[in-house]
């Protein structure tokens, strides 16, 4: 059911993703594509998904809008080859905007080791 219009903004979310390493990336949805597919609400619709390498870490059943947009970025290859790097999170908000995070932990600095004299 909202499979075509994730399909149609699948490639700009695969690019987000691979910016999201340089901080939070936003993206504004048209609302229209919604409300054509019978989903368009005053309040709009709300979910973060978290991916862990490459597969959904939370609990979207609820949601049909994430459930088929993280079905269509797991099928898209080049998309999933991006979600196996790391973790992130993909938040709509009730705007209709999707924000992509990077919530890969960075890994800590070993301290230089100190040369006995």
């Amino acid at each position: 059911m909202y499979t075509y219009i994730w399909n149609k903004y699948l490639p700009v979310i695969r690019i987000l993703l691979k910016k999201s390493a340089t901080g939070d990336q936003l993206l504004s949805l048209n609302r229209e594509d919604f409300e054509r597919a019978g989903t368009g609400r005053k309040a709009g619709y709300k979910f973060v998904i978290a991916f862990t390498d490459g597969k959904v870490s939370n609990v979207i059943s609820g949601s049909d809008l994430a459930s088929h947009l993280a079905i269509a970025m797991l099928e898209d290859a080049p998309t999933k080859a991006v979600l196996m790097t790391g973790q992130f999170e993909v938040i709509l908000n009730t705007k209709f905007q999707i924000t992509v995070k990077n919530t890969t932990p960075q890994p800590v600095a070993a301290p230089a080791p100190v040369e006995a004299e």
